[in-house]
């Protein structure tokens, strides 16, 4: 089994350090698709994925394999264009160890998007759901990333799951969507290992345990960044509709789910975008809050 020591961890992001003139304190991993996203960070630091010691390489279509840092919407973040996932051969440390780097940087925040399946009937193609939990199957089955010594530099042996995702950056998600009249989701999303997509009774089988949205990634980040502590926000964009029905003639397709991203994204943006201009925000008054009370009072 493929397994990191903390000097690994460190190794990388010393790497990242030495390319970079920037602290991100926001990480954004960018699903299928959703790559250009990047294109808008300002002052940006390049870093091809092949380039830093560890990473694994993505060598799926639509993910572009760089690390991105830069500033967005006044926020300093660490964008990673294209992820990697199970179904390509790497472990699950290997999949998930940016998240341990990212923190190794000093990210506290970790902002996970995916192209995934609409397993609930009342979504559509086009949709973005605020994941509320998720079902990490492959993960119940032993293939979790927290398999292996546990390093208590990240976080405990035995981490609790019940709040994985952030409640206060699910607020703040449905929040903006509100203000910019997106409308968006709610719900729990499952995680297989892929490639193939799902049979009609896998999907029927899901929607019984509970699933809103299928996909091969996001659960395993979640559960590592919530292992180190890190705040998590988690957004599905709905590529495509899982199909339940035996004699149905449709097929999902990985094109499908190129296609349909398209159309998101300018949705997912806004409500990216948004998202950061309150988190940077926030960081400002935290910022004045601290001068405030470090400012000797008068006659002091």
């Amino acid at each position: 089994m493929e397994t990191f020591a903390l000097t690994h961890y460190d190794e990388a992001a010393d790497y990242i350090r030495r390319r970079t003139r920037q602290q991100p304190q926001i990480g954004l991993i960018l699903g299928s698709g959703l790559s250009e996203l990047a294109a808008q960070i300002e002052e940006a630091d390049i870093i091809p994925y092949a380039e830093i010691p560890h990473f694994p390489v993505s060598t799926v279509a639509g993910h572009a394999g760089r690390l991105v840092i830069g500033r967005l919407e006044g926020c300093v973040v660490c964008a990673m264009q294209g992820r990697f996932h199970y179904y390509e051969g790497y472990s699950m440390q290997q999949v998930t160890l940016p998240v341990r780097v990212m923190k190794r940087l000093g990210v506290q925040t970790l902002i996970l998007t995916n192209a995934a399946g609409g397993l609930n009937p009342r979504f559509r193609v086009g949709d973005i759901m605020v994941i509320e939990d998720h079902i990490n199957l492959i993960g119940m089955a032993g293939v979790n990333p927290l398999r292996g010594p546990n390093l208590d530099d990240f976080g405990p042996r035995f981490p609790a799951a019940n709040r994985i995702y952030t409640p206060r950056l699910r607020t703040l998600a449905h929040e903006v969507a509100t203000e910019l009249g997106v409308p968006v989701q709610r719900g729990v999303y499952l995680q297989l290992s892929g490639p193939n997509f799902e049979s009609p009774a896998e999907v029927r089988m899901l929607q019984r345990l509970g699933a809103d949205a299928v996909g091969m990634s996001t659960a395993a980040e979640a559960m590592v960044a919530h292992h180190a502590g890190m705040e998590t926000l988690g957004l599905s964009t709905i590529t495509n509709v899982a199909i339940g029905d035996l004699e149905a003639t449709g097929q999902p397709s990985h094109e499908e789910v190129m296609e349909a991203g398209k159309v998101i994204v300018p949705r997912l943006k806004a409500l990216l975008l948004g998202v950061l201009q309150r988190l940077a925000g926030e960081g400002s008054n935290r910022q004045a809050v601290a001068a405030n009370q470090a400012r000797p009072t008068e006659g002091g």
